[in-house]
Order: C-alpha cells, then structure tokens, then sequence
C-alpha cells in the first residue's frame, strides 16, 4: 500500500489525498497555514489573509471537467458544495428554450462557487478519511533522498516512458518539515507556484528543470458584491462577459447570491490604475452590458476593488530533454501547469492530475519509469490545454494593447475575427454554442470541435449576413473611457501598480468581445 507525502494542502494537494486514499493508499498532507477552511464562508472568503493563495479570493468556477471528476470519484465533496450552497449551470441555458438533448451534454454543466466553497467540502472529507492525515502548520522545508544522491537508472527503477536516461535523477524519498522527517513512496507537489519546490528539489541536488513562461500583458480588477433579498439569483442570462478594443468587463454568478464583477484592461493602458478607486471602477463596469445589468439590481459591495497583474502561464513538469530530474516525486496543479485564468481552465486541470496520480500510484511510485510516465501522460493530457491559454491570452493582449495604443498591439483581422464571430454566433445558435461549450469544458479540443463541417458552415453563414460586423465593439468609445476613469487628458494617473497579486478572472478567450456566458475565471 504506497504511502503518498503531500506537499501543500490547497485544491489539489487536498483532492490528490483523497482520490489516493480511495484507491486503497494513504496520504500524509503538509500545509504551511495552520487551519483549514470552514463552513463560516463569509468570513473565510473576506477575512482569512492567504498570502500563499492570491487567487483565493478571485472568481472561480469549476468547469464540466472538474464536475465529472467530483461526481465519479468525489461524489461527497460535490454534494457538500451544493449543500453550502454552490449552483449548478448548463451552457444550454443560455437559450429561452433548450435545444433537443444529445449525448455529452451532461458534461457541458458548470459550478458557480467561490473557492472557499471547494475549499471547505475538501477539509470536511479529508477530515472524514481514515487514510488521510492533514498536518497543518507543518511546512516542508526539505527533501529527503536516496543514499547515494544522483544515478538513479531506469531498469532499476521500474520501466515505463523515458526509462532511457535516467542517469542523473535524484531518487526522493520523504520530506522535512520543522516537526521531523517523514518518509513516503511518492512525494506529490502540490505548492502551487509559489510553493518553492524547485529550490527545494534543487538543494536536494536535482539538475534544475526549464520552465516554460508567457506573459499575459492583463490586468483585473474585481469587486464583489451580494444580491439583496427578492432579485432571485439574478438576470437569467448571468454568464456574460463583453469587451471593447482596450477593455472589459465579466460577471461571475457564486454561491448564496453572491457574485464578482471584474474589468479588464492591458498592463500598458494608463487608465488602469484609477479602477482601484471604487467608484471609478463601478463607473467603468456599468458602462458594459453585464456590469449594467447586474450592478443595477441593487447589490451590496462585500469588498474593495481586488486589483492583479503581472500573471502568466507557466509549465513547471520537473523535466527536461533528458527526462524527469527526479523519480519519486511529481508536481500536480499550479506546481505543474499554472494557467491565467481567463479560460477558468485551473481546478480542471489540477484534479485531473490529482486522479492520474492516485490511479497509479501503486505502479512502483518511486521509480524513474512512474515519473517519466506521469510527465509522458501530462504532455498529452494537459500540455495541449495549456498551449490553448497561451493562443488565447496573446490574442486577447494584443487586442488590448492595440486599443490602449501600448507597444505589441495588433488589429483584429482574418482568423481572429473569425474566431471572435463563431462565438458572437454562438448566442444565437445552439448548434455552434454546444461546439463552443464542448471546449469550455474540456470535453473536446477545439481542433476537433470547431472543424465540424455544420459548425463551420452555420458560422460562415452567420459572418456573410453581417458583411460589416466588427469584433469586440461593446462599451464605451476611448474618449468616453478616459472620461469616466477620469483620466483624460492632464490627467494624473499615477505609475499604474496593483493592489494585490494572483491570478483574478479574465475575459475569456481570445474572442471575449460579445455578451454571452462567461468565458473564464480563476480555475
């Protein structure tokens, strides 16, 4: 029965624990914070500082990915969600009348939830597991490895993917922590980006790994708000989000009438830096569609302007052209594939990883064949979403960065104004919305989805109808925009920094610029 030592007790580390002690193994889970979350969600959400977990209070969803996982393997944790109070939404919603069910569709639903929600379900069932132990308060602060360091070869090891060139791999075998070393067949890194493991594994004398990095160029700015009571859970078509040439603006439907309204701009528009100003952001937001409508309902603020920038995408596997620099231990989540929000893409992809891992990890766990199988399963599996935010992102930031007039700005043209009318025509047909949601969901990738030869036809009939339709022409004009951030000209703006760090909600993919359902949140 494989002992599994999990570093970091957050959305992946939490979930990894209990999908692993479900097959059978246990789990030993290191958190650095000394508590768990509650059932108190308010006072969680606004109140608990996580300086580890930015993005802890920014707009999440989880994606049909993630639902499928929690109901056949988590079903508990799904139920304690809607119990605290999450909802559930199909994409097929949209429409007055749903079109004639077909298979799949079952997955093309999504649940509205702060992470606190997520978070609690996870501790309660964790707390409830014989085969998990949660030490809170207990950081790891070392790796423990094999006598001998460095040599690890792959027929020794195990066999699988990669087993070739196993020399040079540091064979890891517990952690350290304040309280001791502990000793386990696979170490799970489940930090998050900011978690420090690749110091660690580099002191413990693993050859250090490459990282790929993209820059997004976007900044958030988001403030939540709670619906009063008689407004129902607000207007019935909630999963909107619309975009000019140089902003933004999305609305996050969460649990208990409570949701998020997010403006977007490039990290280069000056103008960025008067939406810390409440008013001024609630100015900005209101002068889009969905801002409009749901600020118009009366909603009480629960919390200031969260502003956020600097983010990027990052693939962090452990591994490089020779193959994992270390057996006995992988990364899942954020340690593994940190993604700008914008496609609400995280939570999904992160319990996927948490699933292969404990679906495996009675396969020789501290061998050099299960890691190089792991990172060979992870660039098939996860790598090609991954890939997707970064298409998405820089079609979006050059959008941006044109409207705002920063340096790297482009006009929307082509294959992007083609992209950007298969989703203003998703609206409008269901057909083309059950492609679009299809890869929302991360049921289908987009190069299978959007070449569907009726899907393709249906959106060049759409296009041809409107020989002058023009993407992203939603919100305000770029003088009325400085007008209302008070930014005009003489205006003092001031250096344009964030209030906070973290990934926030973004503005979908690389076709935000319509009203419809919301394209991404923190994942």
């Amino acid at each position: 029965m494989p002992h599994l030592l999990v570093i970091g007790g957050g959305i992946a580390g939490l979930a990894t624990a209990l999908l692993a002690a479900r097959r059978g193994h246990t789990a030993e889970v290191f958190e650095r914070d000394t508590r768990a979350a509650g059932t108190a969600l308010d006072r969680d959400f606004f109140g608990w500082h996580r300086p580890g977990v930015p993005q802890a209070a920014q707009p999440h969803v989880l994606l049909g990915a993630a639902r499928r996982l929690l109901l056949a393997e988590l079903p508990d944790v799904h139920a304690e969600m809607l119990r605290l109070g999450a909802r559930e939404r199909h994409e097929l919603d949209w429409f007055e009348v749903r079109p004639p069910a077909r298979p799949g569709d079952e997955d093309l639903v999504m649940i509205q939830a702060r992470r606190i929600v997520l978070e609690s379900a996870l501790a309660a069932a964790a707390r409830a597991e014989p085969g998990v132990v949660v030490r809170y308060g207990e950081p790891v602060v070392g790796l423990a490895r094999a006598e001998g360091g460095e040599g690890v070869e792959g027929a020794a090891g195990g066999q699988g993917p990669g087993a070739v060139g196993a020399v040079g791999a540091v064979r890891v075998t517990g952690v350290t922590t304040p309280g001791g070393l502990y000793r386990g067949d696979l170490v799970v890194d489940a930090a998050g980006r900011r978690g420090g493991s690749a110091g660690l594994a580099a002191a413990a004398g693993c050859r250090p790994a490459p990282v790929e990095r993209h820059r997004t160029g976007l900044a958030y700015f988001c403030r939540w708000y709670r619906l009063p009571d008689g407004t129902g859970e607000g207007p019935r078509r909630p999963w909107t989000v619309t975009g000019g040439a140089f902003a933004g603006c999305a609305v996050f439907p969460s649990d208990n009438r409570v949701f998020a309204v997010t403006v977007f701009a490039h990290t280069g528009d000056p103008t960025r830096a008067a939406l810390r100003d409440p008013a001024v952001f609630e100015a900005a937001a209101r002068a889009f569609p969905p801002g409009a409508a749901w600020l118009g309902l009366g909603a009480e603020p629960l919390s200031g302007v969260l502003a956020t920038a600097g983010l990027d995408n990052r693939w962090s596997p452990l591994a490089d052209g020779r193959g994992p620099v270390a057996a006995g231990m992988v990364p899942v989540g954020d340690a593994l594939t940190h993604t700008n929000p914008t496609l609400g893409q995280g939570t999904s992809l992160a319990l996927w990883a948490a699933d292969r891992v404990a679906r495996t990890a009675h396969r020789d766990p501290g061998s050099f064949g299960f890691a190089a199988a792991y990172h060979g399963w992870a660039l098939r599996t996860l790598k090609p979403w991954f890939d997707l935010q970064v298409g998405a992102d820089a079609a979006v930031g050059e959008r941006l960065a044109a409207g705002a007039g920063a340096a790297g700005g482009a006009g929307v043209a082509g294959r992007a104004r083609e992209a950007a009318a298969l989703f203003e025509c998703a609206l409008e047909d269901p057909e083309v919305m059950r492609a679009r949601a299809r890869v929302r969901h991360l049921a289908e990738p987009p190069e299978r989805a959007y070449a569907d030869p009726g899907v393709r036809a249906r959106v060049a009939r759409w296009l041809a109808a409107r020989p002058d339709w023009t993407p992203n022409a939603v919100g305000p004009d770029r003088a009325e925009w400085e007008e209302l951030t008070g930014t005009g000209s003489g205006a003092d703006t001031g250096p344009g920094t964030s209030t906070g760090s973290g990934p926030g909600p973004g503005p979908g993919p690389a076709h935000a610029g319509v009203s419809g359902p919301a394209r991404g949140a923190a994942g």
